[in-house]
């Protein structure tokens, strides 16, 4: 077989691979679903990404219920909320998470870029990209599947979000895509999860402080993140405000 005749048997696997994997989490219910994840043939080589923002706790609840040390990668940006690091202590004690690895840009590469530390205000999405996404490639060395909680309803840009897809050679799992917001309120309240101290203060999604203002009732979630500019991702899940390249389902 030559080098192209792999290469296409190689993405044929994958189709069928990312299929699968969307099918089972079409059907399933979640938990069961990151259970087949987190135990099955992934084992060891998936980790749950979180920002220990407004609706992160779901996630974080049903990966401690299958796995406590399954390894979960949180950006420490140097500019979240204090309210943030402190909901994510309660959070890991709360759920006896023993794997959380709390990932920080790289020194040198910040005070080169960033000495004043006002980057976000010249240049936001550089400085996404230097706090987050850079730090985020880092972290994810190593690891085969990747599990986020977006969720259709969130945006625009989300709304066609994939239950499983595959980024830059790695699965990207989106198991919460489907959910919708009387989900999440009810998943809440049925464990009773704590929730993030700033969402009483009208924060309903939560990124660095900065860049984050609170929402009206009549907003969109996410539109107290980069107020006033065109920008509505970091970077991660998307290239400034382009869908980062992907095979999905």
């Amino acid at each position: 077989m030559n080098r192209w005749s792999e290469a296409a048997e190689s993405l044929v696997r994958g189709d069928a691979e990312i299929a699968a994997l969307a099918a089972l989490a079409e059907t399933a219910d979640t938990r069961d679903f990151l259970t087949a994840v987190l135990g099955g043939r992934y084992a060891g080589r998936t980790a749950l990404v979180t920002s220990f923002g407004a609706e992160s706790a779901i996630l974080l609840h049903m990966v401690a219920g299958i796995d406590r040390g399954a390894p979960v990668i949180f950006l420490e940006t140097g500019k979240l909320f204090p309210e943030t690091l402190a909901y994510r202590d309660l959070l890991i004690e709360r759920l006896g998470l023993g794997d959380v690895r709390s990932v920080k840009p790289d020194w040198g590469a910040l005070l080169a870029a960033d000495p004043a530390g006002d980057l976000w205000r010249r240049d936001p999405d550089s400085c996404c990209r230097l706090r987050k996404v850079e730090p985020l490639e880092r972290a994810l060395q190593g690891f085969a599947v990747w599990i986020n909680g977006r969720k259709r309803y969130q945006t625009e840009e989300r709304s066609r979000l994939p239950l499983a897809e595959r980024v830059e050679g790695r699965i990207k799992l989106n198991p919460l895509a489907h959910w919708s917001a009387e989900d999440v309120e009810r998943y809440f309240a049925e464990h009773r999860l704590p929730r993030h101290p700033l969402e009483v203060r009208g924060y309903r999604s939560i990124g660095c402080e900065p860049c984050t203002t609170p929402t009206s009732s009549d907003e969109d979630a996410r539109a107290g993140r980069w107020r006033g500019s065109e920008k509505t991702e970091c970077g991660i899940h998307f290239d400034g405000n382009r869908i980062v390249r992907s095979q999905s389902a």
